[in-house]
């Protein structure tokens, strides 16, 4: 785990996932299909604040599963691993517990 790195504001930090070479049937998969940047949300930040001042949470929760754009992010590494920070409006957000089995 990221130690504890909390992001500010409306960050996200998240982990790229590993897509895999093979499917789950042992066929290989070509290199088109391993183009899709998800990633998993390792830790988010408390929010922003509106005009009046109150806090607008971030919508993201730990261990969801969100979709990144190709180029962006600030890289952290971290105990040997790599995370991407991105801001909330960057990331789009994934219904899939297992995108990647």
């Amino acid at each position: 785990m990221a130690r504890r790195l909390i992001p500010s504001l409306n960050r996200v930090l998240v982990e790229k996932l590993v897509q895999p070479k093979k499917s789950p049937a042992g066929i290989l998969l070509p290199e088109t299909t391993k183009q899709l940047n998800a990633a998993k949300v390792i830790a988010v930040g408390p929010g922003e604040r509106d005009r009046d001042g109150k806090l607008i949470p971030v919508s993201l929760k730990e261990g969801e599963t969100v979709l990144l754009p190709e180029y962006g992010g600030t890289e952290v590494k971290l105990a040997e691993k790599e995370y991407v920070m991105f801001p909330l409006t960057s990331c789009f957000y994934l219904k899939l517990e297992n995108l990647y089995v």
